[in-house]
């Protein structure tokens, strides 16, 4: 059994520290846009990871597991590089939102990786499907802003 806590513990400690790159990234997002449709969605969306995060946290720490509290080092890069790209690109907040959709699209197939494993207990299996849909869900909203540009 402690095998089994440690295993899914590591997953979910993975995808914390993504959830906790993915809401720096969004308030960063937000500080670098003037439209406020995409202001608001950035900030939502951060608000969306931040408590994303304490309901993984909950659950890692219902298994006994310690609790990873920082951000990945690719997650620091990918900001520093929307930092990059603001200052460079000629159309701020198209490139933002296209980094926003790819993100958004490469997290999807991580809680898909997550979701696969069949180990998973029922609880971490509905708190990662209802954020995996939440996602989604968040990915149509960021699509129809991307029309609005």
């Amino acid at each position: 059994m402690t095998t089994y806590s440690e295993k899914v513990g590591g997953k979910l400690n993975d995808l914390l520290e993504k959830t906790y790159d993915a809401e720096k990234g969004f308030k960063k997002a937000a500080d670098n846009v003037k439209h406020s449709g995409l202001k608001n969605y950035f900030n939502q969306k951060a608000q969306e990871r931040h408590d994303f995060g304490y309901a993984l946290k909950a659950e890692i720490k219902s298994f006994g597991q310690p609790v990873d509290n920082g951000g990945s080092i690719t997650g620091t890069m990918h900001r520093a590089w929307m930092d990059v790209k603001s200052v460079l690109s000629k159309d701020n907040e198209e490139s933002m939102l296209e980094e926003a959709i790819r993100g958004e699209e490469a997290t999807v197939e991580e809680y898909n990786d997550v979701l696969s494993e069949t180990t998973l207990p029922p609880s971490t299996q509905t708190i990662l499907t209802q954020q995996k849909n939440k996602i989604m869900n968040g990915l149509s909203s960021i699509r129809r802003l991307e029309d609005l540009n």
